[in-house]
């Protein structure tokens, strides 16, 4: 059913909510994505959303959610659409594939720019902004009607600022006007300044629903990148009220439902605010409690009742012109209830329990890169690499390489601080890492350059401020870990070390752009590096390095070789070397066991001849 048909018809006296879902980058998250997206139906939100993928990167899984939760399971879907990278054709193919799965809605965005480059860039002329997307839907025959068309707006300006304030609203009704039925905002964190931006809105004639987004604080690091990737402005006392409790990522998380709920009860308490779109991350606890704490679980939309019919007769017709909610065919209504009835029932119960924690809260803490493979959030908690720099920023950061000198030399400026990222990092060396720096200093002088890299723990307090992890009152433990780009040759020494001295306390991981990827990890291996024990729960474990999670980061390492080779022009001698790095060097994952021993790991790598 189109979403703005649900938002006419409905009725309750509490506002409507929406969920955001990204397609997981492994098939076990796709997988597990499943039931939690059930669990959270069980809220009755008036729809769901399924992103695209920056630069259209998710586009089949993305399409292959949608249709599943919409065709499968009979929840109406809304599809993210954008333009960034479609070729000529490659809309239409995408609308045609929604269409066929039962799809009515969609968000026409311009999207995001491809990783590296300055400035977005279009592939296919015919559609350059949000508006393209809009306009062309409404001119096609073939789209026109079936479709149900939500665009983007920006209360605190586009991240890209190509525009002031004016021109943005200016934008929007342009938008609207083109034939938008609704708009979704970006997240906020400052309710006073959104509801003068929708008083602006309204003022520009614009009056389809505005459907605010939020998203809940998971923890302070996350929060820290997305309003750095999203230009958010938060207030200081946000800021002041997190920095006391930033190293306790349960009080973090508390603290970012309570502030989701005052920023929804303060937009939607004038009325003028009908319903919000929350941004899951693909976790569920944290919007489960704020719609709780709302005292909104258990609103269900009341939608008006249809009439099921195979064809209008001319009577029908007449009275039911322009009302196609109130019309539906048998077979839509019998897979419509088929599925109500039975989503519920057919699914596990309780997926990913047993191993770990609760179904809805396993992975409920930092689960990045190294998190469980099997999570629905696995990758959206931390940051899988990237700098998110624009080509501008990153030569003025990293300046111009053109020797392996220079890259050896740029990664210890990094190590010390002298740059605030790296290509492979958006945020400075974190502090737990600095108690490892001599360490890293020495592999990176090797030509080892080391990315990613923790110390070994051996129960520090969860509210550890270098370390700490997790609600207080538990202890945390780690295993030192390093990964790091080398040479073939080198591979194969620290592979023989590996053999000959680990005792089998070490084990790794090792991958190339090839596709090769070497490991004395048994296939089905899986290496829980982070752990923590607090009262009352399971053991948590939040790192778990395994083959398909290496796999997974390794190709996308290897994409930010090529990511940043584009910053330089082609035949440069910057962008040969660092393409060169890219097709001959190895990703290498090393692990020492033995986490009572801060230096076991060093030693091993450092002492001695390899």
């Amino acid at each position: 059913m189109k979403l703005s048909d649900k938002i006419a018809a409905y009725d309750s006296s509490r506002p409507f909510y929406t969920f955001e879902f990204f397609p997981p980058r492994t098939d076990q998250g796709f997988e597990n994505l499943i039931p939690r997206i059930s669990r959270l139906s069980t809220l009755n939100p008036l729809a769901i959303s399924v992103t695209w993928g920056a630069g259209g990167s998710t586009r089949e899984r993305s399409i292959d959610l949608a249709g599943l939760t919409q065709s499968d399971y009979g929840i109406d879907t809304v599809l993210h659409l954008t333009c960034t990278n479609m070729l000529p054709g490659m809309v239409d193919d995408a609308l045609r594939a929604a269409k066929a799965r039962g799809i009515q809605n969609v968000l026409a965005l311009r999207g995001d720019s491809s990783r590296g480059t300055e400035h977005w860039t279009p592939v296919d002329s015919q559609f350059t902004r949000g508006i393209d997307l809009v306009k062309y839907i409404r001119s096609s025959p073939e789209f026109s009607a079936h479709f149900c068309i939500g665009v983007a707006a920006y209360p605190e300006g586009h991240p890209d600022r190509e525009t002031d304030e004016d021109g943005s609203l200016n934008v929007l009704k342009e938008k609207v006007d083109a034939g938008a039925d609704f708009i979704v905002t970006q997240l906020f964190y400052d309710a006073d300044p959104f509801l003068e931006w929708v008083d602006k809105v309204r003022a520009k004639g614009i009056t389809v629903p505005i459907i605010p987004g939020v998203m809940p604080i998971q923890t302070y690091s996350s929060f820290l990148r997305l309003i750095k990737l999203c230009g958010v402005k938060v207030p200081p006392s946000v800021m002041a009220a997190l920095e006391p409790i930033c190293h306790d990522d349960q009080l973090v998380k508390d603290y970012g439902v309570g502030l989701a709920v005052d920023i929804i009860r303060k937009i939607t308490c004038t009325g003028t605010i009908k319903g919000i779109h929350f941004c899951t991350l693909n976790l569920e606890k944290s919007v489960q409690l704020v719609i709780e704490k709302l005292q909104w679980a258990g609103s269900s939309p009341t939608i008006k009742n249809r009439l099921i019919a195979d064809a209008p007769g001319p009577m029908i017709h007449v009275q039911l012109t322009n009302s196609s909610d109130l019309v539906i065919d048998p077979t839509t209504a019998t897979n419509t209830a088929t599925s109500a009835l039975t989503f519920k029932q057919t699914l596990d119960p309780d997926p990913g329990r047993g191993e770990l924690n609760n179904a809805a809260t396993w992975d409920d803490f930092p689960n990045g890169r190294f998190g469980d493979y099997k999570s629905p959030a696995f990758g959206a908690q931390d940051q899988w690499g990237g700098s998110g720099l624009s080509q501008y920023e990153g030569l003025s950061e990293w300046g111009h390489p053109k020797s392996t000198d220079d890259l050896t030399s740029l990664v210890l400026r990094y190590l010390h601080s002298e740059v605030s990222s790296s290509p492979f990092s958006s945020l400075p060396l974190s502090p737990e890492s600095l108690t490892i720096l001599p360490h890293l200093e020495q592999l990176t002088k090797r030509g080892w350059w080391t990315i990613s890299s923790q110390p070994a723990v051996d129960g520090a307090c969860s509210t550890d401020e270098v370390f700490g992890w997790g609600p207080r009152g538990g202890y945390v433990y780690q295993k030192g870990f390093v990964e790091f780009f080398v040479e073939e040759q080198d591979l194969e020494k620290i592979e023989k070390k590996i053999k000959e001295k680990g005792q089998g306390w070490v084990h790794y991981f090792a991958g190339n752009l090839q596709g090769e990827c070497r490991s004395n990890v048994p296939d089905d291996g899986r290496n829980a590096v982070t752990w923590g024990m607090f009262p009352g729960q399971e053991i948590t474990q939040t790192t778990i390095i395994e083959r398909e999670s290496f796999l997974t980061w390794k190709d996308e390492a290897f994409s930010i070789w090529a990511e940043w080779a584009s910053f330089y022009p082609p035949g440069s001698e910057e962008r040969e070397l660092l393409n060169s790095v890219r097709r001959e060097r190895w990703l290498v994952s090393v692990v020492h066991h033995d986490y009572k021993r801060p230096d076991a790991l060093w030693t091993f790598l450092l002492d001695g001849e390899l």
